[in-house]
């Protein structure tokens, strides 16, 4: 599990690359979290610009907003692997 100096720096290396950027769709591709995902998630996120990108502990916290809306946090643990890579929509998963 990544410690606080690798959840920082992988903060900063997505920030440049997803800050001010409108989310265009969300797919969940493993419900089996330790927190049941809300069904809603999708549409509370699509359409919304990520306009703060902050690490809570070990969380990466996506701030989400529009003009009709309250903000929305999109919460990333990194998971054991430590890994977070921003590629093009086109790559598989």
């Amino acid at each position: 599990m990544p410690e606080l100096p690798e959840v920082e720096t992988s903060r900063r290396g997505i920030e440049p690359h997803i800050l001010h950027s409108k989310v265009a769709s969300v797919t969940i591709r493993d419900h089996r979290l330790r927190w049941p995902i809300p069904a809603q998630l999708p549409e509370k996120a699509e359409d919304r610009t990520v306009i703060e990108v902050n690490r809570r502990a070990k969380y990466i916290d996506l701030v989400l907003a529009d003009k009709t809306q309250p903000a929305a946090h999109i919460i990333i643990h990194l998971g054991m692997s430590g890994s977070l890579r921003i590629c093009d929509s086109d790559t598989p998963a």
